[in-house]
């Protein structure tokens, strides 16, 4: 080719590498996406699936997309600080960290912290005509990134269908739990120790006032026990939750103590000697009528169920108040239940 040919080429591709970057800078610096859709479930149970990165990966456009991808999780379980990682042919690689919580309202994320690459999503979460209205965002500030930018025009549309699908899974995900709304629930993750009982294997029909007479018959022969015993009240009553026999409820009453020595019977024929659970467990306060509790038990079921924590065992009750002297409105009780962590 002739010098003056050559030159003519370099000429060429250099006008439009610089009318490339002059569209470039008059392209948008910022691209932003968002998808909405109406949810018939609460607030709480989408929440709890966008709140949860193990959650989220079972409705998400990365999990559709390549299932083969590695994902790592790191940090807390659920909300802010819980990060996940992942390395995969189609997605490539990424880190995610959740930034922002607000219980049954709004959970916004980061993608790629701190690199040139960083993103933002958010789940805004909101009540409407008795359903839920679920927004999902995405935002890229490309900067000075010229390639970005166009490639951001490329993509939206991508991210944008991507987001609608993942968006129709958490639809139908959070529609097949339990509908139970559970947001008003005060619940702790906790570690239980386990505690020395003297207790008593009972039935009773599954109704609030059979139930009360049968724990006040069991009490008062476990209180005989530790009497003759020579023991020691060491805390709250409890009741756990053994299942049911046909169509009577079975519980252990029991009353904690201190004081247990050789000589006391452990598997009598009645009362007995044992300790409670130990180990992972949620813990719920529960306010009010003792025949409201069967209304905490369904919020605690579909809680579980939307958090995906497993039982490990069965379920107890401590009676903190004493009926006799606290308000029927006033008496506490916490409810437990043994779970397995993701």
């Amino acid at each position: 080719m002739p010098e003056y040919g050559v030159q003519k080429f370099l000429y060429v591709i250099g006008a439009v590498v610089a009318f490339l970057i002059v569209v470039g800078l008059f392209l948008p610096r910022h691209s932003r996406v968002e998808v909405s859709t109406l949810v018939d479930a609460p607030p709480a149970t989408v929440f709890a699936l966008v709140n949860d990165f193990r959650r989220i990966d079972l409705w998400s456009p990365r999990t559709a997309t390549d299932p083969n991808a590695r994902v790592v999780f790191s940090g807390p379980g659920r909300g802010v600080g819980a990060t996940v990682t992942w390395d995969g042919l189609v997605v490539g690689s990424g880190t995610q960290t959740i930034v922002e919580s607000r219980a049954n309202e709004h959970v916004a994320t980061t993608i790629n912290p701190g690199e040139p690459g960083e993103a933002r999503t958010w789940f805004d979460i909101e009540r409407e005509d008795g359903k839920t209205r679920v927004t999902w965002g995405f935002a890229h500030d490309h900067g000075l990134n010229l390639v970005g930018r166009y490639f951001a025009l490329l993509l939206s549309g991508v991210v944008k269908r991507d987001y609608e699908n993942g968006i129709g899974a958490l639809k139908e995900l959070a529609e097949s739990l339990p509908r139970t709304d559970f947001g008003d629930l005060d619940v702790e993750h906790l570690v239980v120790e386990p505690m020395q009982i003297a207790y008593l294997p009972t039935t009773s029909p599954p109704e609030p006032g059979a139930i009360s007479d049968a724990m006040g018959k069991a009490y008062f022969e476990i209180l005989s026990f530790i009497d003759t015993h020579g023991l020691t009240e060491a805390g709250a009553p409890v009741s756990i939750v053994r299942g049911f026999a046909g169509s009577e409820l079975r519980f252990d009453a029991g009353i904690p103590v201190r004081g247990v020595t050789d000589t006391v019977p452990r598997d009598g024929t009645t009362v007995k000697v044992g300790n409670t659970y130990s180990g992972q467990a949620i813990r719920i306060r529960h306010v009010g009528s003792y025949r409201q509790l069967g209304t905490t038990h369904r919020k605690i079921a579909a809680y579980l169920a939307a958090l995906g924590l497993e039982r490990n065992g069965d379920a107890w009750e401590t009676y903190v108040s004493d009926p006799t002297r606290v308000p029927e409105a006033q008496l506490l009780t916490n409810v437990y239940y043994p779970v397995r962590e993701h």
